[in-house]
């Protein structure tokens, strides 16, 4: 099924030094550009994430520190990144939880303010989830009876992650080809920030959704704890928290 698309949409997939958004790095990342007009077009960009690769993570996508140490380092590409992707939706396999957030950390670290939040993110696994269970290998074979192969590679992943979009599409008739129906099926917390730490109440509110404060509106605790911003601010928290965090502190002061 061809996908309905009011915006281009843009699915991709990244290889990473590690699963900590905060401390790891990304090493390559693949985005397949699909737009309202049908055009198709994918690009694969391999960085030098400037850390020593894991034997761990180099077992998973065989990508070892010798491949990537004549790559740019990710500030190099990030504003070509931005371009390619500037006005698109996102989409990618798991990539609410881990992708994006990472995404959006490694930008803060190139120096580029772009507010990801006003995208709209499809994530496939979450389709899969609700439906069916399994991983993109297994839901590559059961979309598309098709094996996947060069899994754990990026561009390998990100192709089979549009493969099986279309093919969900095709076998679940409740599914809308919507791409506002798809981002709200698949998001499963009202985040604030990336890494789900304060979250929207019912109200849009921001609420404190972990530690001690859990389920406080931030505006409250910023104003009954006057060293809680501090600590944030020194802990190992992600950058885009800390940002989100900001926004508000500042809001509430300038009011």
């Amino acid at each position: 099924m061809k996908l309905q698309l009011k915006n281009p949409i843009v699915f991709f997939d990244l290889e990473t030094t590690g699963t900590n958004i905060v401390s790891d790095r990304i090493i390559e990342i693949s985005y397949h550009k699909v737009s309202p007009n049908g055009r198709e077009e994918t690009k694969t960009i391999r960085v030098n994430p400037e850390m020593h690769i894991p034997e761990s993570s180099s077992a998973i996508h065989g990508i070892f520190d010798a491949d990537v140490v004549d790559c740019p380092t990710f500030k190099t590409v990030a504003k070509e990144i931005i371009h390619d992707i500037e006005g698109c939706d996102l989409a990618g396999y798991n990539s609410n939880r881990f992708d994006i957030p990472l995404l959006a950390e490694e930008l803060l670290r190139a120096d580029v303010d772009v507010d990801l939040m006003k995208r709209k993110f499809v994530d496939v696994q979450v389709v899969f989830h609700k439906m069916e269970q399994r991983t993109l290998s297994a839901a590559y074979k059961f979309y598309c009876d098709k094996d996947l192969i060069g899994a754990h590679g990026a561009e390998a992943d990100t192709l089979a992650t549009y493969e099986v979009l279309k093919a969900q599409l095709d076998r679940y008739p409740e599914l809308q080809n919507d791409i506002d129906f798809l981002a709200k099926f698949t998001t499963q917390n009202n985040n604030v920030d990336f890494s789900g730490r304060i979250i929207y109440n019912d109200k849009g509110e921001e609420i404190i959704n972990f530690g001690k404060y859990k389920g406080q509106k931030v505006t409250d605790v910023l104003k009954t704890d006057m060293g809680y911003y501090g600590w944030i601010m020194n802990s190992d928290f992600s950058l885009h928290t800390k940002k989100v965090l900001t926004n508000i502190k500042l809001r509430d002061f300038n009011k």
